[in-house]
């Protein structure tokens, strides 16, 4: 067990001392706000597009994976959905508000730098097929749910174009669509482009690792804990299970596609939680809690699932 925190705690350690710098003011909170520009604006999208550049699309695309990762997805979300509204008594459409963090797995900033320490890099193919329509997935069954469910604010056609203009709007997906026209189009680049872009794509994850510990200075857990507690197991543990019973019982997939889908599986919300809550304003406060407990949690059930997919 000690190889793997010590595999997994580099990460956190990152998170960690972005998170100190920034609480005594040695790191100001502008500087993060552009070290986050920096690394969803450049960075990430670079290392989305190399990766997907290079992927084997027909390999990696297997539908078993993508069925087992998002069905534990939805399943989750929906079991949010019934404990906002049953258990916290919740109105419907901040039920929905605050599900979604069950639903938006921290895929990126996470799983990627977690799976790299875990398996290699050579391992991460598998993770990209997955985050490639996780985004597009998850809004758009988080704004459907949300329209289904409130019955105020602008209609359903509005917001679903408001969405989809800021998703192609954004870096992350502009790199990922960049990266599959590439693959698919077989034309080669440069080098010196390649070494260019690689370059920046290398500094991605570690920047943005102490990046998401300043965002995190910006979350409380206030009196949301007992929500923030369901989303964190619902994210943590239950998506992971679901994952992992049907890449294995049902698909039968290979070990390193079930290494990736546990894993990425395994993560806690990411801001985009917090980013959705916002964007409907509602159940703020509870998306913000379960951001920062989840992401606390994880450095013992990351570790866990490590430990348990490895033997």
């Amino acid at each position: 067990m000690l190889d793997i925190l010590i595999t997994v705690i580099p990460v956190f350690l990152v998170i960690g001392a972005g998170y100190l710098a920034v609480r005594l003011r040695v790191f100001p909170q502008s500087a993060v706000d552009g070290l986050m520009s920096f690394t969803q604006g450049f960075a990430v999208p670079c290392l989305l597009f190399v990766a997907v550049a290079k992927l084997d699309l027909a390999e990696m695309f297997d539908p078993g994976l993508l069925i087992s990762f998002y069905t534990g997805a939805t399943v989750a979300f929906g079991i949010g959905i019934a404990g906002a509204l049953y258990l916290f008594r919740r109105r419907p459409g901040e039920a929905v508000a605050v599900a979604f963090g069950a639903l938006f797995s921290n895929s990126t900033l996470l799983g990627l730098p977690i799976m790299s320490r875990a398996f290699g890099e050579s391992a991460l193919a598998p993770n990209f097929a997955i985050i490639s329509i996780h985004a597009p997935f998850c809004y758009l069954l988080g704004i459907t749910a949300m329209e289904m469910a409130r019955a105020d604010g602008r209609g359903a056609l509005e917001t679903a174009r408001a969405v989809l203009r800021a998703m192609f709007r954004n870096a992350l997906m502009i790199g990922l669509f960049l990266g599959i026209a590439t693959n698919l189009s077989g034309l080669p680049l440069p080098e010196p482009v390649w070494a260019a872009i690689e370059m920046v794509a290398g500094s991605a994850l570690p920047a943005a690792l102490f990046g998401l510990g300043g965002i995190l200075t910006r979350y409380a857990l206030r009196d949301s804990i007992g929500e923030a507690a369901m989303i964190s197991g619902l994210s943590l543990l239950v998506h992971p299970t679901i994952a992992w019973f049907l890449g294995t019982q049902v698909f039968d997939l290979p070990q390193g596609f079930v290494n990736s889908l546990v894993m990425t599986a395994a993560m806690a919300p990411g801001v985009n939680a917090y980013v959705f809550a916002n964007l409907y304003d509602r159940g703020k406060g509870a998306a913000a809690s379960a951001v920062l407990l989840a992401t606390g949690l994880s450095v013992i059930t990351a570790s866990g699932w490590l430990y348990l997919l490895r033997h």
